[in-house]
């Protein structure tokens, strides 16, 4: 049972420390207040950007 849980989970911690690391790395190089909250919000949804640029990559 414990093996089902974490497989069922580990996406969300992936997530997790994704928004963890591109909440970091967008609101560091803001330089403004509203661009660190532009920052904020692109790291909510920073697996679009990934799925996306990883698309462009090996559509080459």
């Amino acid at each position: 049972m414990m093996d089902v849980n974490v497989h069922k989970h580990g996406g969300e911690a992936v997530y997790g420390l994704g928004f963890i690391g591109a909440a970091i790395y967008f609101i560091s190089t803001a330089t403004g207040f509203w661009v660190g909250v532009l920052g904020f919000l692109k790291a909510i949804v920073w697996p679009v950007f990934f799925v996306y640029e990883a698309l462009k990559f090996f559509a080459g």
